[in-house]
């Protein structure tokens, strides 16, 4: 396929040849489309002969000078290594032949700058694109796209100024076609670069050395089942494999690992020693909930045509990891699928790829993971989180925010990170730049929080002149989320005995106890439902509900759980009948409803409704007013699902008067604990004081009667 299309450039980047439609796919995790493993035996170090990366790509250095010249076709060798996304080689073919082409012979020279600075920008080698970029247009290359190009690889090293001009310029000479949405993103991230860096910083980053080597890493991944290990990609000389990657000049990557010892400190990693790294690319790896399965990215390859990106699955089995099985995702042999994500419930897999049917460039898909092991029908996220550039890398937080990276979202230049969420409702993403430091002009990608932390790792190529990628570590303020609960009896007095349980829909099962003044406090996750009982001896269970938000801040939550006793009557605040009537109003329906739930949540128990009155009118009319009153209580629970053998109705008249309580003598501050408001005892009282006493004894209360309802029957 020729290099130069007569089709206009924008058409070229997207639709025609191999090494252009995957151009970035995998110039971070997983470059490869494709290689040639055996074009070139210079590539291949003898077995067993401990040639270490760099003195082999030496070699391959010397031995292509020795070999091409005998051919005098560099630009052959280019064209060959280009169409199979072998854009390493590529370059360095590209530029023998500029640099062995007149200066006269400007249309040839222009057109072999252009293809320096296209496979630079591949590999991210950003100021060797821009010298082949400015080489092409002092040359005169026909296509104003190479501004666009020309103004990314600025964009990429920070110098926003000649960004914003040469992204200006294309905009004007081409002012509508299908990059024009990526040019104009473009413009405004070389406008506003400056600006965010004035922001407030939401995470302290630095370059994490222990994980580092002399060659590229990237991609971390915590198993969620073990904040103590993460995983990574790298291709450095510890890699399987003695073949270079015709992209990079390195070795293929495989997936390593890093583990904290005891006292929490990280160790040196290590390759992870089962079948699941191979001669082939391996990388970019995902777990589900249980951790007993990694989903990863595999670039297999072929010595005469391009390969696309695969995901692979591993099951764990004891302390190794199976080898891997591809995963039938889509039925489409010439589109890639990469950068597996698994949902925190396991219910989604997040996926990149360049398949028909995307917003442009490569896009962010999901599909269920089915109970078989097989998958369900693929979704594209939308425009609302795709662009006309590139989104890759998906990763899902624990809260269930979706980060991933991308060039089509105004960013800082390069890749950028940026967190969405989903609108359960519409469908909708609201997606956010998560801002400088975390975000640089370079790319910056591949980003995993350390489980219930606001930590963790990503990958990033800044302040590398080759424009390889790096893990750092980024610190955040810990946004925790905190509940904070207080279990006490219905008369206000702490109960230092009690004990909270805590179910959560994440897996959380919780038993949490109360200190001295009945307090506790408990972290609690990001969008989750939690379901919290108190029990504490002596006294019915008492049951609250939760579920958190999703903001990236600090929240409180405060609960209380009072709790009614066994041993003595339980007042039901708020129960109101018709003057002089057994009808229930409808403000008596809210504390009627609590009492049904409570007893839901306590179904071995039976109580007694007592209805009481005060000592106006007679004897027998007010037991008789009081046991209808009773009887309307019991007829609500009833209808409320409550079975009647669990409930009884008792009219007690004026016969027992209320006794004070310490939480009554707190509200009511003429009378003390144990006063009992009788009515010899009221009518000493001043008018207004007996009004309030007469009150108090017109109540209903309920006490429990059995604790063993449905136990022996």
């Amino acid at each position: 396929m020729p290099l130069l299309h007569p089709a206009p450039e924008a058409f070229r980047e997207k639709h025609c040849a191999f090494g252009e439609k995957c151009c970035r796919f995998f110039r971070k995790a997983l470059h490869l489309f494709s290689r040639r493993a055996a074009a070139f035996p210079a590539r291949r170090a003898a077995p067993g002969s401990g040639m270490r990366a760099g003195a082999l790509v030496a070699s391959i250095l010397v031995l292509a000078s020795c070999l091409l010249p005998a051919c005098h076709n560099y630009e052959k060798a280019a064209e060959e290594s280009y169409a199979l996304g072998e854009y390493y080689d590529a370059s360095r073919y590209y530029r023998t032949a500029y640099s062995k082409t007149p200066p006269k012979e400007r249309e040839k020279r222009a057109r072999l700058a252009y293809m320096i600075g296209q496979t630079n920008r591949f590999i991210s080698s950003a100021a060797r694109a821009e010298a082949g970029y400015r080489n092409a247009l002092r040359y005169g290359y026909p296509d104003s796209t190479l501004l666009l190009w020309l103004a990314q690889v600025q964009l990429e090293q920070g110098k926003y100024r000649e960004a914003g001009e040469n992204f200006s310029l294309y905009l004007q000479s081409v002012p509508d076609n299908p990059l024009t949405p990526l040019a104009q993103a473009g413009l405004l991230s070389a406008q506003t670069a400056d600006s965010r860096k004035q922001e407030t910083p939401r995470f302290a980053v630095k370059k994490y050395d222990l994980f580092n080597s002399r060659r590229a890493e990237y991609c971390p991944s915590y198993n969620r089942t073990d904040s103590d290990r993460v995983y990574f990609t790298s291709t450095r000389d510890d890699a399987r494999g003695e073949t270079l990657n015709g992209i990079t000049g390195m070795k293929s990557a495989d997936i390593f690992m890093a583990r904290r010892n005891e006292n929490k400190q990280w160790q040196k990693p290590e390759i992870i020693e089962s079948d699941i790294n191979s001669e082939y690319e391996d990388g970019a790896c995902s777990f589900t909930p249980d951790g007993e399965t990694m989903f990863f990215t595999r670039c297999r390859e072929s010595p005469t045509s391009p390969v696309f990106a695969e995901i692979f699955s591993s099951a764990r089995s004891g302390a190794n990891w199976g080898a891997g099985q591809k995963c039938e995702i889509i039925n489409d042999t010439l589109s890639s699928v990469a950068h597996p994500a698994v949902s925190p419930d396991g219910v989604w897999l997040y996926f990149t790829s360049d398949m028909p049917g995307g917003m442009g460039g490569k896009d962010i898909w999901r599909c269920m993971i089915l109970g078989d092991g097989s998958f369900g029908p693929v979704e594209n996220l939308g425009s609302s989180l795709n662009t006309e550039g590139d989104e890759m890398f998906p990763y899902v937080r624990d809260d269930g925010a979706l980060y991933f990276a991308s060039d089509g979202w105004p960013g800082m230049g390069g890749l950028d990170l940026f967190r969405a969420e989903e609108d359960s409702l519409s469908g909708e993403w609201r997606v956010e730049h998560l801002g400088y430091p975390l975000n640089s002009s370079a790319d910056d990608f591949g980003i995993t929080f350390e489980p219930e932390r606001n930590r963790g790792f990503f990958s990033s190529n800044r302040r590398d002149r080759r424009g390889w990628d790096h893990i750092y570590e980024f610190i955040g303020d810990e946004l925790d989320y905190t509940l904070v609960g207080w279990v006490y009896d219905r008369d206000g007095d702490p109960l230092p005995g009690a004990v909270v349980s805590i179910v959560g829909d994440d897996g959380t099962y919780l038993k949490v106890s109360v200190n001295g003044d009945g307090y506790f406090s408990q972290k609690v996750g990001r969008g989750v439902s939690y379901a919290l009982m108190a029990n504490c001896r002596g006294y019915l269970n008492s049951r609250q509900e939760l579920l958190t938000d999703t903001v990236e801040e600090k929240l409180t939550y405060e609960l209380e759980f009072p709790m009614a006793s066994i041993t003595r009557p339980v007042l039901i605040e708020n129960i109101f009948y018709e003057f002089d009537k057994a009808t229930l109003t409808p403000e008596s329906s809210a504390a009627l409803d609590q009492l049904i739930k409570l007893l839901q949540d306590n179904p071995n128990v039976t109580i007694e409704l007592g209805a009481h009155c005060d000592y106006f009118g007679n004897d027998g009319y007010n037991l008789r007013l009081s046991q209808r009153r009773a009887e309307s209580v019991v007829r609500y629970l009833e209808a409320g699902g409550i079975a009647p053998d669990r409930l009884s109705a008792k009219g007690y008249g004026e016969t027992q008067p209320k006794v004070i309580t310490k939480s009554l003598a707190r509200l009511v501050p003429f009378l003390q604990v144990g006063d009992t408001l009788t009515e010899d005892f009221i009518l000493k009282l001043p008018p207004e004081e007996q009004d309030v006493c007469n009150s108090l004894n017109r109540r209903t209360e309920f006490r429990v009667v059995r604790t063993t309802y449905g136990l022996y029957e």
